[in-house]
């Protein structure tokens, strides 16, 4: 579809600013000051690291040498994601394939361990990364999974990402095929997403227990293009 694109003007690349919310903070990746910590979240849960194009890591010294060298990088940038409420780090993302010219960004290398899990403090972390890349300007947030990974098609779909597709025979990781789902939230779809995130995480959202009221995939749903049908299975 035709859209005039003149005045548009590229968005910068993530830095190194934290983003902050209400129950978490978003870390620039620090091996120093994150690997100790990460390891412990992670550490006897082997089954994280399924989909992943690396781990599990065998000792402490190892996750900290693979978090040193992708610290040292611009794409992907890795965020930490730190639990205000226990000051421990939970988790791990980062923006990737960012390509400023496209006004494109990709979420992904998603690492949450068990005690974030399924928590709104780590739906707010995926609140934060796309609220950030939609205020700095990018068109489009994409979120790539392993196509036999049900639990990230079932994220995506959740946090309000358009199924687009799944690429045949994407990749080989660790000796096995990979065919890639592919989603996406583009910016037009932004402002009324952002609304039902901001429902979602709003404190009387929540009943005395913690238990959600609404779930935000009735939310997103409203907003996205177009559900992955792997999930109505």
């Amino acid at each position: 579809m035709y859209k005039d694109l003149s005045q548009w003007v590229a968005p910068p690349i993530p830095g190194h600013d934290p983003l902050i919310g209400a129950r978490l903070r978003l870390e620039p990746l620090d091996a120093d000051h994150h690997a100790a910590d990460l390891h412990r979240a992670f550490d006897g849960h082997d089954s994280l690291w399924d989909y992943m194009p690396y781990g599990p890591f065998t000792s402490a010294a190892a996750y900290h040498r693979w978090t040193k060298e992708m610290a040292s990088g611009t794409d992907p940038r890795f965020f930490v994601m730190r639990d205000l409420t226990t000051g421990h780090c939970g988790g791990i993302a980062s923006f990737l394939r960012i390509a400023p010219s496209a006004g494109s960004i990709e979420v992904g290398h998603i690492c949450i361990a068990p005690e974030l899990q399924k928590s709104a403090t780590a739906t707010e972390a995926m609140f934060l990364m796309m609220q950030w890349a939609f205020d700095a300007g990018y068109r489009r947030y994409e979120w790539k999974c392993n196509a036999a990974n049900l639990a990230s098609r079932r994220a995506a779909q959740r946090y309000g990402f358009s199924f687009e597709g799944v690429f045949r025979q994407a990749a080989v990781v660790k000796g096995r095929n990979r065919d890639t789902a592919w989603f996406s939230v583009i910016d037009g779809e932004w402002p009324a997403l952002r609304e039902a995130f901001l429902a979602w995480l709003a404190p009387a959202n929540f009943g005395a227990n913690g238990k959600q009221r609404e779930r935000l995939s009735e939310l997103t749903q409203l907003v996205r293009a177009d559900d992955d049908p792997a999930l109505r299975r």
